[in-house]
């Protein structure tokens, strides 16, 4: 196995990471252990999970992940795994977590009190890697960091990163920590797919010149680039049918950002190189995503333990630079599919 390190930590990851955010909604419990036991035995180290999930969120199941993870955790050996969770965002930003009575913040109050439910619930006593899930607009960093930092001194984390960030917010954390001295971010998980190459406008240069390692969530699109919303009709059972169909104004603009005349136009595109190359285009987009020195472990998840089969295809998979540059031109004719 090829493992590769976060940021400047002594986290040892293997390239892929297993995604938990099904586990207790549209994966039961059972099923949820038999996609964990497969990620297991292929060699996968890492696994990636957050308070609020599964999703979509709702407030009787928040946690219910982590407390599925925390019950298969009793039969492995703790520290040979790496388990990475996240507080809630702030109630500010994107949307209300349905959690603390929708008032969370990214304060030291938060922090503190958003450690110890994960920490109960997963069954452990430390968490590798803790993130914030997305920014708070409000509460200043400094508050933020100094919180996380001191966890970190007792214990209960070993080190920290950032989620859904911009380039001003990880620049300016990582300038905060210096000022302070105190523990930085060493990680940040965006968004990033051959449909949403965003991360390559700056925050790449600014984790290349940092030494911040970027986990990329969503590699196949939430599922778009595995070609199954390119039929006459969208699939009875999947995540952007069902949000499609949803009367939430936010989960329906969230379905339309990933499926719309662009991202499938492209994604068209991308299954015709994936038969060129003779792989699965669910391959092909797992391995564009960890192809990067700025990757350090490349998220993907699965209602069935069946679907991660194609992902793990992509562990021994090195992309040539012809296919990247067949994939740049792509980009290139058709850019930002998802805005």
């Amino acid at each position: 196995m090829d493992y590769r390190y976060i940021g400047k930590t002594g986290l040892r990851v293997t390239p892929i990471c297993l995604g938990t955010m099904s586990f207790g909604s549209w994966s039961d419990e059972a099923e949820a252990f038999k996609i964990m036991d497969k990620a297991y035995e292929r060699g996968i180290n890492f696994f990636d999970t957050a308070e609020v999930y599964p999703v979509p969120p709702k407030e009787s199941y928040a946690g219910e992940t982590e407390v599925i993870i925390g019950k298969w955790l009793k039969s492995k050996q703790r520290d040979s795994l790496i388990i990475a969770s996240k507080v809630a965002g702030a109630a500010n930003g994107w949307f209300v977590p349905p959690i603390r009575h929708g008032m969370t913040a990214i304060d030291k109050f938060h922090i503190k009190r958003a450690i110890e439910g994960s920490l109960k619930r997963l069954g452990t006593d430390y968490i590798d890697l803790y993130q914030m899930h997305w920014p708070d607009t409000i509460v200043p960093i400094e508050e933020s960091l100094k919180a996380f930092d001191e966890l970190v001194q007792e214990g209960k984390i070993r080190y920290f990163g950032t989620s859904n960030d911009t380039a001003y917010g990880l620049t300016k954390a990582t300038e905060t920590s210096k000022r302070l001295g105190i523990s930085r971010f060493e990680s940040i998980q965006n968004n990033f797919s051959l449909n949403n190459p965003r991360f390559l406008d700056e925050l790449a240069h600014i984790c290349k010149q940092e030494k911040i390692s970027l986990l990329p969530y969503s590699p196949i699109g939430g599922g778009v680039l595995s070609g199954k919303y390119n039929g006459a009709f969208y699939p009875e059972i999947a995540r952007f049918s069902d949000y499609l169909a949803s009367i939430n104004p936010r989960i329906k603009a969230q379905a339309t950002r990933f499926v719309n005349e662009k991202s499938l136009k492209t994604t068209a595109e991308y299954m015709k190189l994936a038969s060129k190359l003779e792989i699965s285009p669910v391959t092909l987009a797992v391995a564009y995503s960890k192809q990067f020195d700025f990757v350090a472990s490349t998220i993907v998840g699965a209602r069935e333990a069946s679907q991660l089969d194609e992902s793990f295809a992509a562990l021994d998979l090195e992309l040539s630079e012809e296919t990247m540059q067949e994939i740049k031109k792509i980009q290139e004719i058709t850019m930002y599919p998802m805005g």
